[in-house]
């Protein structure tokens, strides 16, 4: 077992097999050292976190909807490394999509959902440029929808 697969462990975490495309687009493409990973919707143990921040689904629900998106990433991310984690040497940068209302202001704390997950995955090299938007809507009715950019050996 790498030392990321151990440390997921360690954490709790248990990556499940990475989701297939629902549209015509490839989960991620690796070019040089850097693996881009497209954008990964809120599905959890329990199915596809839906909803819309600031009206029927909680802040704290939508960290956790930012959680689950970033597990799915590094679910690709293995994937993309042929296994081995251990590959991985950066999170380059997230970008995150919120599904909000219009005055709904707390996008970034939403992300950090995926960002500290980075962080608690990766450690040093968790840290990462990102973006945080609000989005009127996302495919499926996804509570959140992260995609990232990787550097690997």
């Amino acid at each position: 077992m790498s030392r990321i697969e151990t440390h997921l462990a360690d954490l709790g975490i248990v990556l499940p097999e990475p989701v297939a495309p629902v549209a015509n687009y490839v989960p991620f493409v690796v070019t040089g050292d850097l693996v881009f990973i497209s954008g990964q919707v809120s599905i959890g143990p329990d199915g596809l976190i839906t909803g819309k921040l600031g009206k029927d689904v909680s802040l704290e629900a939508g960290i956790e909807a930012a959680h689950a998106c970033g597990v799915n990433l590094v679910a690709q991310l293995r994937a993309a490394c042929s296994g081995d984690l251990d590959r991985v040497r950066r999170v380059v940068k997230l970008g995150g999509f919120v599904n909000c209302t219009h005055d709904f202001i707390n996008q970034p704390t939403v992300v950090n959902g995926a960002s500290d997950l980075m962080v608690a995955v990766f450690g040093g090299p968790g840290r990462h440029a990102r973006t945080a938007v609000g989005a009127p809507s996302l495919p499926l009715n996804a509570a959140v929808e992260v995609d990232g950019v990787f550097e690997i050996s």
